[in-house]
């Protein structure tokens, strides 16, 4: 086909020129997945022994690999001088990133969104390495960041990393990139339907078995081989999850949970607003990026400091699961410890990845939950003691709702709380709490907080993803019937004419009985007439096309395209091998395509 007879059909021939992509089988992909698991997990493992070894060698000046995030450790012998802990690790972390990956600061999850939908699914290899170290050295430093961002963006590399490798199709390099990132959060929680639902609510584009099947084995694989390594315990130890229900729920406390889930999505909020100040604020001081670390991981170590001179424990350093795991134990609390907590876990963290930490934001949002539940049930129990209020379970449901709230991810939220505590006693408050922090989130604030930093960067991603529903309608439901037939013989004036007379956009070049090529009405075809050049539709036709019976789905038809590499559908009435102008019926190009699309997202 000549170039110009590409640029008559509309074609790019750039992409012909490019070498294709290979699609393998499911079960080929299924098969990638399953290894991409076997990696998510062991660096899951692997993670968590390196942040062990960072935290007891800046807070106590040991080699060591012991280490329970769920526990509260020991006073550093340093003293005051653990402020500057998160300082030297921040210049040491802001040295990595700068030099051999700019994609691994923050907190990660953008990032993976963001190669998602506007770089073809690619994560660079390095990035995972760089991410874990990086990541580490914020969160045994003492820098307020949570351990899941940096697992999810490292089994999002991975996979990533096979699909480049094997040269795979979009579609299924973004596959088994979510299926890497929801196999790290299944294998960091022991939680492998909800590493399913994070990858389903927050990554994929498009939700089928194509796509679900290889993200289910990844977690599968990803859990069962944490199971073998770290052991069956949930995330975090619920001791009245042991206590059967006797009747059905309170409706004081019922309505207390509603409470708690306008409070979560204010929350949720405020967290989203300031991490996005702080993330501005911070590039916009007038220092470098070592400066503006110094700066901001100075007011993280001081705050955890205070807290150890006031409470006896550093609150806010680290992934903060001790400061859950005691509010979950019931533990006696006061409402001016879970307050401070609360807003200082929000500055904590806020500031710890504005001014250049790496880590991520489900841990500090799990914490946050548990201080506003903590406070809910808290003064139920005063307001009203004959109900049966908790802290712990109210803390329970808030975490819940924050984290549902400020990531929208709804479903993940609810069953990541039961999957990591096995309480199933909470689980209507929880879907209540969770719904109504969403709604009031989305309400005052549309932008999560993965997806805000993407906005403000402005290359946003979709808000709501539609179900493609017009893929699902029958070809002649989406086809132009605005043609005409012409032998191939017929000169191009007089086609011109012809397709003018009949208002025509399309012409079906036909070869006696034959269909032999496609031509589309465009400006080209008026300057080679204004040319003066003796030239027939035979000369300038495009064979760029697939023909498909007018009962198949519109999206056969589409699929059908992309794998030939064909940017045009001629519509014939029925299925045969060899079919003649007369049986077409219908035309399907870029503006049947496009008509289709913007129907079933805006009509």
């Amino acid at each position: 086909m000549s170039q110009e007879n590409s640029n008559i059909n509309g074609i790019n021939t750039e992409t012909a020129q490019t070498a294709e992509s290979r699609l393998v089988s499911l079960p080929v992909l299924c098969l990638f997945a399953m290894a991409i698991g076997v990696v998510a997990a062991a660096g899951a493992v692997v993670f968590r022994y390196l942040i062990a070894f960072i935290h007891n060698l800046f807070f106590y000046g040991v080699f060591s690999l012991e280490y329970d995030a769920n526990q509260f450790g020991d006073p550093s012998p340093f003293g005051a001088f653990i402020i500057l802990a998160p300082v030297i690790g921040g210049l040491i972390v802001v040295y990595l990133v700068r030099t051999f990956a700019p994609e691994a600061k923050g907190h990660g999850v953008p990032e993976v969104m963001y190669a998602i939908y506007h770089k073809k699914g690619n994560v660079r290899g390095v990035v995972a390495l760089v991410k874990a170290l990086a990541s580490a050295i914020s969160i045994g430093s003492g820098a307020s960041v949570g351990r899941e961002g940096p697992i999810i963006q490292i089994g999002a590399s991975f996979g990533s990393s096979i699909a480049r490798q094997f040269n795979l199709c979009r579609w299924q390099k973004i596959t088994l990139l979510s299926a890497g990132a929801g196999a790290g959060i299944a294998a960091t929680f022991n939680t492998p339907f909800g590493g399913v639902l994070f990858a389903v609510e927050i990554l994929l584009p498009e939700t089928s078995s194509r796509t679900f099947l290889p993200v289910v084995v990844a977690t599968a694989t990803a859990t069962y081989v944490g199971h073998l390594v770290l052991g069956l315990d949930p995330a975090f130890l619920m001791p009245l999850a042991e206590v059967a229900p006797i009747t059905a729920i309170d409706p004081v406390q019922l309505a207390a949970y509603g409470v708690l889930g306008v409070l979560a999505g204010f929350v949720g909020y405020s967290f989203i607003k300031v991490l996005a100040a702080c993330e501005d604020f911070f590039p916009s001081l007038p220092v470098n990026e070592y400066l503006q670390n110094v700066i901001g991981m100075l007011i993280v170590g001081s705050m955890s400091y205070a807290f150890f001179v006031t409470t006896g424990h550093y609150h806010t350093a680290g992934v903060g699961y001790g400061v859950i795991q005691d509010i979950l134990n019931n533990n006696p609390q006061t409402f001016l410890l879970l307050g401070c907590l609360l807003v200082a876990k929000i500055l904590a963290t806020s500031i710890s990845l504005g001014s250049g930490a790496s880590g991520g934001v489900f841990a500090p949002s799990l914490f946050m939950g548990a201080c506003i539940g903590g406070l809910v049930g808290l003064a139920g129990s005063y307001l009203f003691p004959e109900n049966g209020f908790t802290v712990a379970e109210f803390a329970l449901v808030g975490m819940g709702a924050v984290v549902g709230g400020a990531t929208g991810a709804s479903m993940t939220a609810i069953m990541m709380i039961f999957e990591m505590t096995r309480d199933y006693n909470v689980m209507v408050p929880l879907v209540l709490a969770v719904a109504i922090a969403v709604g009031v989130r989305r309400a005052i604030c549309v932008p999560n907080i993965y997806t805000v930093k993407l906005r403000s960067r402005g290359r946003p991603i979709p808000v709501n993803r539609f179900t493609n529903m017009y893929l699902v309608q029958q070809a002649h439901d989406m086809m132009s019937t605005n043609y005409i037939i012409l032998p191939m013989e017929t000169a191009i004036n007089s086609a011109i004419e012809k397709m003018v007379d009949s208002q025509a956009s399309y012409i079906i070049v036909s070869n006696g009985q034959n269909i032999s090529g496609f031509v589309c009405f465009e400006p080209e075809l008026y300057k080679l007439a204004a040319a003066g050049e003796v030239r027939t539709l035979g000369d300038i036709m495009s064979k760029d096309f697939v023909i498909s019976p007018e009962a198949a789905l519109f999206n056969s038809v589409i699929s059908r395209m992309n794998q030939r590499q064909r940017y045009y559908g001629i519509v014939v009435s029925e299925a045969r091998r060899q079919p003649k102008v007369e049986d077409v019926v219908g035309v399907i190009d870029n503006r049947e395509i496009a008509r289709a699309v913007i129907s079933n997202h805006y009509a």
